[in-house]
């Protein structure tokens, strides 16, 4: 039987994971992971630790934990509980999502509880709790909860977008949408609501319902965030001059389009519809062509949220293929 962990495997794998490294894509990705759970972290210490808010998240299940320990003459510290969590988390995240995922989010969920010791190291949150017995860091827990949803969903979609996570609930939330092909944002929602519910160990029911609706608003977000990200225009043009914009969408935008013979309901001319799918930044930089070239066009456009199939993320105006 062959060694599935022979030394060609091994070089095999050590080669590509070096190739890698020697890549723009994965120098630009490795930061907005950085940044990204920079914003993750910030979110957690700031305005989820001290109010005790319990977002259904695996930051807001580690408070639950802690604070169960802490019931038992156990002080661990939330960022501790984080780690432990996540690392049994990266394990289905590997084997059922994937491993370009599994392996991103062991990137993120690693340092989620480093980044969250090195903010309290530069600026804890107490010094924002200026009264005797305050846990808000806003003043207001219905405040605290809003800027942590926003910073935590803004996040969670950037992440989402390069296929890579926060860690913890997301990944749940990633299997989710896998297989039972849910909207991530309702995925998020549906696996945060479970873990909500856990708050009841150390929360008053007002703190359990106010995190649910703090999960349910998140689910929301990530929706609004993610189709903002991925949002495209879909452009219809029907023109004389079609040949010249087919080449200008070719050959500056390096995109493809589709061409469609139709005939004027009014005049019965038949002209060519050019279709293509754009970035926002591709579209005005389309309409810019036109009006420079004095093209006469009708145009429609709408906005498209979500793109399946062949696309080329990185092409644009300024990356043509040399060739």
């Amino acid at each position: 039987m062959k060694n599935p962990i022979s030394k060609e495997r091994i070089h095999d794998v050590v080669g590509t994971s070096l190739q890698a490294l020697r890549t723009w894509k994965f120098w630009k990705e490795w930061v907005i992971m950085t940044l990204g759970m920079l914003v993750a972290a910030v979110a957690v210490y700031y305005f989820l630790v001290p109010s005790k808010l319990i977002i259904g998240s695996i930051s807001g299940l580690s408070i639950v934990v802690s604070g169960i320990l802490a019931k038992f003459g156990l002080a661990v510290k939330v960022s501790t509980v984080v780690l432990g969590i996540n690392a049994i988390l990266l394990v289905l995240a590997y084997f059922l999502v994937g491993k370009e995922f599994g392996i991103k989010t062991v990137y993120t969920a690693l340092i989620l509880g480093p980044l969250m010791d090195v903010c309290e190291k530069i600026y804890p949150y107490s010094r924002f709790l200026t009264d005797a017995g305050q846990t808000s860091v806003m003043g207001d827990v219905w405040f605290d909860l809003l800027c942590f949803v926003l910073l935590l969903s803004a996040s969670q979609a950037i992440l989402f977008r390069i296929n890579a996570s926060t860690g913890g609930l997301d990944i749940l939330a990633k299997i989710v949408n896998k297989y039972l092909h849910f909207d991530i944002g309702a995925s998020v929602s549906v696996a945060g609501a479970i873990i909500c519910c856990t708050a009841f160990a150390i929360n008053p029911f007002r703190m359990v319902v106010i995190g649910l609706i703090g999960t349910w608003i998140n689910g929301l977000v990530v929706d609004y965030f993610t189709a903002a990200l991925n949002k495209r225009k879909r452009v219809c043009i029907v023109s004389k001059e079609s040949e010249k914009i087919r080449r200008f969408i070719i050959d500056d935008l390096v995109r493809g389009c589709s061409l469609y013979e139709v005939t004027g309901g009014f005049s019965g001319e038949k002209m060519t519809e050019v279709q293509v799918l754009l970035t926002q930044d591709e579209f005005s930089a389309l309409m810019a062509f036109l009006h420079e070239h004095d093209i006469k066009a009708f145009i429609t456009a709408g906005n498209v949220s979500e793109v399946y199939g062949l696309w080329f993320q990185h092409h644009g105006p300024h990356n043509k293929v040399q060739g």
